[in-house]
């Protein structure tokens, strides 16, 4: 690429920037009410993407977040099938982020590596995704309005029609108070106008119900995810060690034969079974927790500087997403490796069949 094609190039970029800044500060602070963010509303469970679907936001979310990973899975598949040995682009990063993960793995666990990698890395990378995606625009902003109940509330404003329906944002300068209207005003957005035509209008203090939003925002999600690593660890522990692997919780001949030490190993073995159920609420709550306050910073801040702050918390949250994934992924690798090892010192068990 010659330097009169970078500078042009640089030059073009650096007007596209401008004019998105300009843009930008227009829809945040211009008199065009409808175009400025909103304060979100806080809510903790999933939510449905229609009034009467089974389906909740985050649900739809994570199939999404499965179906572009095994997509991209997929097409590293047949890159490879290709006979491709050198990656490039994105497949390049794809195996860059693998072979990092395998060497975490073999490094922890040794031979049963090859065991246990499938396992971590798909959770890794299930979280990596889930967690990139929520940043695409549309998430947590479009979706459909119902009644708030809460502050705050605004009135609902009709745009368009696509394919026979009405398409309705919120206006920022026509706040509702929501104890004003009460159930009274909520009956009378669907009666009968003085045309004689019923209204239309979905809401009379409407709030916005996503119909996505970030996977890990759930602690159904994290859960699921904290079960699967608690689990999968029993798992690996017994294919190693055989039986004797529960012998650390239930020490019964310690208590019988060992005297008032027994008793205290006893003690411990009980211990050390709360603590496996301690796993699930570490592993859950600290996703959970991270991820959840990290969407309400970028919503909160994003509400109230509108530019030049948000492009910055994005990079941050995608950095901040990958390091959530690793440490998930991390202590699930550091667990699975412990229950490996026998609870006498004897190293790696012998692989029982």
């Amino acid at each position: 690429m010659s330097e009169q094609t970078k500078k042009w190039r640089y030059g073009v970029k650096r007007w596209i920037v401008l004019a998105l800044f300009i843009v930008g500060g227009y829809a945040a602070f211009g008199r065009n009410t409808m175009l400025r963010p909103i304060s979100p509303v806080v809510v903790l469970p999933a939510e449905p993407i229609s009034p009467n679907s089974p389906i909740t936001n985050t649900m739809l979310a994570t199939l999404i977040a499965d179906v572009v990973l095994l997509l991209f899975a997929f097409g590293a598949y047949r890159f490879h099938k290709q006979g491709n040995l050198v990656p490039n682009g994105l497949y390049n990063f794809f195996e860059t982020i693998i072979e990092f993960l395998w060497n975490t793995v073999e490094g922890a666990t040794g031979k049963w590596a090859k065991r246990i990698f499938p396992v971590v890395a798909t959770i890794f990378l299930l979280i990596f995704f889930a967690n990139v995606i929520k940043l695409f625009p549309g998430f947590e902003s479009i979706g459909w309005m119902k009644e708030a109940h809460k502050a705050p509330a605004y009135a609902p404003v009709k745009l368009f029609d696509l394919g026979g329906l009405p398409v309705y944002t919120i206006d920022k300068g026509r706040p509702v108070e929501v104890e004003a209207h009460g159930e009274e005003a909520t009956a009378a957005a669907g009666a009968e106008s003085e045309h004689g035509e019923a209204k239309t209008e979905p809401c009379h203090a409407c709030e916005v119900v996503p119909f996505l939003r970030g996977s890990a925002t759930d602690l159904n999600f994290t859960i699921a995810l904290a079960i699967i690593a608690v689990v999968m660890t029993q798992v690996y522990g017994v294919w190693a060690l055989g039986p004797s692997y529960f012998s650390k919780f239930f020490q019964f001949g310690a208590l019988v034969n060992g005297g008032i030490f027994g008793l205290i190993n006893f003690g411990v073995g009980f211990l050390e079974l709360i603590l496996e159920f301690a796993k699930i609420l570490s592993f859950s709550f600290r996703l959970f927790g991270n991820i959840f306050a990290g969407t309400l910073l970028l919503s909160i801040v994003g509400a109230l500087l509108p530019i030049v702050i948000p492009p910055g918390l994005y990079l941050f949250e995608i950095f901040f997403g990958i390091i959530q994934a690793y440490v998930f992924f991390l202590l699930a690798t550091m667990f699975i490796s412990m229950a490996l090892v026998s609870h006498h010192g004897d190293g790696h068990g012998e692989e029982h069949h």
